[in-house]
């Protein structure tokens, strides 16, 4: 049987929640998934899942051209709306986000037991 390198490995560890509800992302975990300013976070089957943001994660600029050329735009009609639609983008996902942030469940100290489980090392 191939083993798996070490960074394709499961790892688990159990860290502890701050009065304020808060939680470190241990050293190794950050180095190793490059993590910046920011990350997104999930909920998805009743786990939560957090994603490292990188720079050009949202860049969807190649797309944003595709559009414009499709639609007829050339020269500089097509670099104006360019930089308009591109401005347009984190204003939209904004949005997106204050929509679902009421629909959101919270989770206290009391479930996180129930959520990351026992910590072990696979």
């Amino acid at each position: 049987m191939d083993k798996l390198p070490d960074d394709k490995k499961k790892r688990v560890k159990r860290i502890a929640v701050s009065s304020k509800k808060q939680i470190t992302i241990p050293k190794d975990f950050y180095e190793q998934l490059g993590i910046g300013n920011e990350v997104l976070i999930e909920l998805a089957d009743n786990k939560l899942i957090i994603h490292p943001i990188h720079e050009d994660h949202f860049d969807f600029s190649d797309l944003i051209l595709k559009d414009l050329i499709r639609e007829g735009y050339a020269g500089e009609e097509l670099y104006k709306e360019f930089v308009y639609r591109k401005s347009q983008i984190a204003p939209a996902f904004n949005a997106m986000i204050s929509e679902e942030r009421p629909k959101a469940k919270t989770y206290t100290a009391d479930t996180l037991e129930e959520l990351f489980g026992e910590d072990d090392e696979q």
